[in-house]
């Protein structure tokens, strides 16, 4: 398929069922599924071992969909897959600094700026400062121009002055063919006030020749917690490509929080799109830095002919104590439904309680010794985004005038709360 071929859509994990071999699948599903399968691997988040149930339990559904794990009398651990270097969108040569990079596009002495159409990349996460590349200018630029192929481009950049100390350094730049076919627009901006606030974030947008389009936003922020006092730095972004040749098409949505006393908390939403198949996932983590942790995870597919799927899960501990639960369903497009439910309490002492059931008959019910193991503690925190975020930080306010203090609004913003969210129900 076109869409496979250009790397617009491919699902974010194996859209046939695990743990149930009973399951009739369509055949049109099983051709979509040959053609993701050719597509670019892509990293995925996932458990590592499988949750230990009973004997009747024999292989875990992971998201990513390929690798089988024995579940009975295992340990269960719930990470984040290594990423690998994956290149963002507008890849950059090492050799140049930023300056040499950007003088040449933005600037009233270079040439015209270079083409940013590029869609961006799924399943990539949140990038960072570097791979961004912003670089603003103090001067003010506003032109345009015709290209020796008829091609027109334009950049502008400025700066918004505002009450309570606002300012907002900003620069846009685009192009487009002769005959408006294909196009691309990126803007940059950083913004700051007397509160603190600072922020950092990039926007583009862009469309071919052969209908496909693309958007995609990217955002970090410095402030103060009201209520907490504490620092807080946040980051997120939203991607997403639509083919021109065929029904396909994806959006992802990816936020992580950090407050400097450990307080963290991430996830993403997913959404995909080919033909007669549409697939979701969200997944979510809660650290209060205090030692409580959740995490959980929820997908599901489903088809124009009514077969729906989906697995999730979710955990929940602290200081040693806590529980995991999950189910794994099918529905049929006559309407039947089958399931699968699993759960596990862990005491702290060395014991472990299992139990599930499914609509086949199927159920156990024992106690086990078994080594807990959870992660209390994010693999990406604090110290993590403070190091990274270099540019963020060094984002210059206007000058206070002396005896004029900041206006801050706290109907703004509502008090945190100590009740983390929970996994939402999956749509049936």
């Amino acid at each position: 398929m076109a869409a496979c071929s250009r790397g617009l859509v491919a699902p974010p994990f194996d859209l046939t069922a695990r743990g149930a071999t009973h399951w009739p699948q369509p055949a049109q599903c099983r051709r979509a599924i040959q053609c993701f399968c050719r597509a670019e691997p892509e990293p995925r988040r996932s458990l590592s071992k499988a949750a230990a149930v009973g004997p009747e339990r024999t292989e875990e559904w992971r998201i990513d969909g390929n690798k089988p794990a024995a579940a009975a009398g295992g340990r269960r651990r719930t990470s984040l897959t290594a990423m690998p270097s994956l290149p963002f969108s507008s890849p950059r040569s090492r050799r140049q600094s930023k300056q040499q990079e950007f003088y040449p596009r933005c600037t009233p002495r270079g040439p015209a700026p270079q083409s940013r159409d590029t869609p961006p990349k799924r399943d990539t996460g949140i990038a960072s400062e570097k791979e961004w590349g912003i670089n603003l200018l103090d001067e003010a630029v506003k032109e345009s121009g015709t290209n020796e192929d008829g091609s027109t481009w334009c950049r502008e950049s400025g700066e918004d002055l505002g009450e309570n100390g606002y300012r907002c350094r900003w620069a846009r730049m685009g192009g487009q063919s002769h005959d408006g076919s294909t196009e691309w627009k990126e803007t940059w901006w950083e913004k700051s006030d007397w509160t603190g606030y600072k922020e950092l974030g990039a926007e583009k947008s862009g469309k071919s020749g052969e209908g496909d389009s693309w958007w995609e936003k990217w955002k970090e922020v410095l402030y103060q917690d009201e209520w907490s006092n504490l620092a807080r730095i946040e980051r997120s972004a939203e991607k997403q490509a639509k083919s021109g040749a065929e029904n396909a098409g994806w959006y992802e949505k990816w936020w992580e929080k950090y407050d400097a006393k450990g307080w963290t908390e991430k996830g993403a939403h997913k959404y995909g799109r080919l033909n007669e198949q549409s697939w979701w996932e969200r997944w979510g983590e809660h650290y209060d830095g205090r030692g409580f942790v959740l995490k959980w995870t929820d997908k599901w597919a489903e088809t124009d002919l009514g077969t729906k799927w989906g697995d999730k899960w979710e955990e929940k501990f602290f200081a040693g104590i806590g529980s995991r639960q999950g189910e794994t369903w099918h529905v049929s497009p006559s309407g039947d439904r089958w399931s699968r439910t699993w759960g596990e309490e862990h005491f702290g002492n060395g014991k472990v309680h299992k139990y599930g059931k499914s609509t086949t008959s199927e159920s156990w019910d024992l106690v086990v010794d078994e080594e807990t193991y959870y992660e209390a503690e994010p693999h990406y925190g604090w110290a993590d985004v403070v190091g990274d975020s270099t540019q963020l930080l060094s984002i210059q306010h206007v000058e206070r005038p002396p005896g004029v203090f900041p206006t801050i609004d706290f109907s703004a913003s509502t008090p945190p709360s100590d009740e983390p969210p929970g996994m939402p129900p999956s749509p049936l």
